[in-house]
Parts: structure tokens; sequence; C-alpha cells
């Protein structure tokens, strides 16, 4: 099983680390605590040293046993007998190492193993500490190893109480037991990690998509503030050259321009002040002012004709309070924006806007206007409108086109489903 780890610290790290560091395996805490290895090789822990000690305590038990067997045993002389004893304390007294050196204990064990009879509980928990803390693969090659020596070992060094059949298949047995239960630990270890794994990639998963679901708002944002402050700043425009054109023009134009002026500053700026608090907020603001509807576009169409424009509205839908919300915001919008840019590029021309459509047929916008007399001046970031107005039909389910007509004329024609 292959884990994917994660060296970012999650929040339930600290608790455990601090409130029952002592109740996990060095090598465990190591994977779930990154800062608890940064010194360097991690440190036994009080579990750590509990375990060791109770394997020193049984290797040597096992050891003394096989003693007591091998100073009865005829058939062994005494040299031999302090020979195996040597050895067998000596592979007690390493099974302390059984943490640092997994592999390279129990390759060590299999010759002592074979040689001191003593050492046959050291070579054991030898098995045991190789099968949890390194791959079957090693497990595989040494295990084979070690189970492949036991006939030999019991055909050198016969058991006085049981027959050579029986000793080997008790050996082989307890054997696999002990690589079995080492392989069991190591699962538990590490599924213990991969669940750790996947509620930490959970987690960010989640944090990244409310962090998608919070961008997605803020470009719905920007969109409504390019939709909203584009067309009350064209209105702006409009009324602030007509008084530098018109310096002479009658008292009471000139004081319906400033009023169209102030109002539109002041529609712009209370725009401009929701939509900012939206973005400080980080979330969209349910509390502003209500969105358009397509009820709106008949206001929309008079602030146009006052600002000077000459708009046409041709509405063919029966019933336009029975359009959805979302439907109607957004064909208010494409009409809007296609106004504004219509008085950027195509000043003085008619400008139709034709609405029509029934519930299962859709709803269609157009709006189109005839090629302007004269020279019109480029207006810096052109196109960039159409592209949202394309990206916000789209995203309702429906379709926007636009381009030049045979007579040089500007036509937009949106489809929306309803």
């Amino acid at each position: 099983m292959s884990i994917v780890r994660d060296d970012r610290p999650t929040a339930a790290v600290p608790g455990v680390a601090g409130r029952r560091r002592w109740l996990f395996p060095s090598a465990l805490l190591h994977e779930i605590d990154p800062d608890a290895g940064r010194s360097g090789r991690p440190r036994r822990t009080a579990r750590d040293w509990i375990v060791d000690f109770t394997c020193f305590v049984l290797a040597a038990a096992i050891g003394i046993a096989a003693a007591d067997t091998l100073n009865g045993d005829p058939h062994t002389s005494h040299s031999l007998a302090v020979l195996d004893q040597l050895l067998g304390a000596l592979a007690c007294a390493a099974v302390w190492l059984r943490r640092r050196w997994p592999l390279g204990l129990a390759v060590a064990m299999i010759p002592v193993g074979l040689m001191s009879n003593t050492a046959g509980g050291a070579a054991m928990i030898a098995l045991f500490s190789l099968a949890v803390h390194r791959p079957f693969r090693y497990v595989a090659w040494v295990g084979g190893v070690q189970l492949a020596l036991v006939p030999l070992y019991y055909w050198m060094r016969p058991d006085p109480d049981l027959p050579y059949a029986g000793a080997v298949a008790f050996a082989e047995l307890l054997s696999v037991t002990v690589i079995g239960w080492g392989m069991f630990v190591r699962s538990k270890r590490q599924l213990m990690l991969s669940l750790r794994d996947r509620a930490r990639r959970a987690e960010t998963e989640a944090r990244l998509r409310a962090e998608q679901a919070q961008r997605l708002a803020r470009e719905a944002i920007a969109r409504e503030m390019h939709d909203v402050l584009a067309h009350r700043l064209t209105l702006l425009s409009v009324h602030a050259g007509a008084l530098e054109f018109r310096p002479d023009a009658p008292r009471e134009e000139i004081a319906r321009a400033a009023g169209v002026i102030r109002e539109s500053a002041h529609e712009a700026l209370q725009d401009l002040r929701e939509i900012i608090g939206v973005l400080r907020a980080g979330e969209p603001d349910e509390a502003g002012r209500p969105q358009p509807t397509l009820a709106a576009l008949d206001t929309l169409v008079a602030e146009s004709r006052e600002a000077g424009m000459k708009v046409t509205l041709d509405s063919r839908v029966t019933d336009p309070g029975a359009v959805p919300a979302s439907v109607g915001r957004t064909a208010y919008r494409i009409a809007q924006e296609a106004l504004t840019n219509a008085r950027k590029h195509a000043p003085g021309t008619e400008v139709t806007v034709t609405m029509s459509g029934a519930p299962g047929e859709g709803l269609t916008v157009t709006v189109c206007n005839p090629r302007p007399e004269g020279e019109v001046p480029h207006v810096p970031g052109s196109g960039q409108g159409l592209i949202g107005l394309t990206e916000r039909a789209t995203l309702a389910g429906g379709r926007l086109e636009h381009g030049t007509d045979a007579d040089g004329g500007f036509r937009v024609r949106a489809w929306l489903p309803w």
C-alpha cells in the first residue's frame, strides 16, 4: 500500500503530539507530527521504551530457557555451551537496535541464530521488527532464508523432546506467525496514516472549493461592476460633452444636464460603494439593493433617452413579470451593455431594442443600430464588454451572437432559455 505523505501540519496534530505523545510509536509519531523528526532521528517515546524492554526481557527469558536445556545436553561440550550463551547474550543486547537497524539486525541474526541456540528469541524479535518497519520485499527475502535454514538447524541440533519433523514444523509455523503479526502491525499503522492523509486531502479540497466559490462570486461582482458603472459613466460623458460643446445652451437645458450628471454620479458612487463593500467582505451581500429584472428595461430606455439617445423599444413579451429573475436580469444586462456600446461607438444613431419570447420558446434580445455617420474615435478597451456578455449568456444556458450587418450597422442578438 503506497501512502501519499503531506508534511503540512493539521489542526489535530498538536493535540495528539502534546497530550498523548507517549502512546504512539516513534516511527508513527514521526509521520503524524513532522516537527518530531526535524532534529534528526526520532527519539523513543515512553511506549517505545516499554515495548523494547519487554522484547529484551522476552528474548533473555527464551535464551535462559535454552541455556538450561543446553547445559543438560551431554552431546554439547562446555566450550560450545559457553560460546552459544555468549552469542545469545550479544543477540539479546542487540534487540535494543531493532528500531534503528531492523534490516541489518535481521540479516545478522541469520548466522547467529544458526550457530546459537540461545539466540532464538532475539532472532524471532528481529524478524518481527523487520516485518513492522520495512516493506514486504525485505521480509520475504530474510524470512525465506530463515525458513529455508530451519531444517538445517534441527539437523545440526536435534531437539531432545520432539521428533525432527515435528520440531521443523513447529519452528516454521512460529516464524510464519511472527512474520504475519509484524505485517499486521505495519498494515494497521499504514491504515492510520492513509486515513490521516485522506482527511487532510478532504480538508484541502473543501478549502479549495470554498476559495473557488469565492473567486467565482467575485468574478460575478466584477461583471456587475463593469455593466453598471460603464452605463453610468457613459451617461456622465455624454452630458458633460453636451455642456462642453454648447456653453450657450438655455439655462433649463444646462440645469437638466447638470441634474442628470449629478444623479448619474450619485448612482455610480452608490453602486461602486456596494460592490467594494462586497469585495471587502469576501462574500455576496444579500442585503444590498435588488438586482434589475426585465421589468426595469423601460427605466433603462428612459435614462438613455434622457441622455440624448434615440432608442426604440419593441417588447413582444406578453407578461414581463413572468420571466424568471435570473433570465430577466441577464437580458437586462445584455441590453444595458449593448446600449452603452452603441452610445460609445455609434453616437447619434437610432438604436432599436427588441424583446420577444414565451415560456418554452426562450427569450430573445436583439439590439441593433445603423452605421454611424462620419468617423468615430477609437475607444480603448473595446470588445471586452461583448466578451463578458457572451460569457454571461453561456452561463445562463443561452447563446449570444454579435457582428456587423450588410449595411454596416451592428447587431447583438442573444437567446436565453425560458
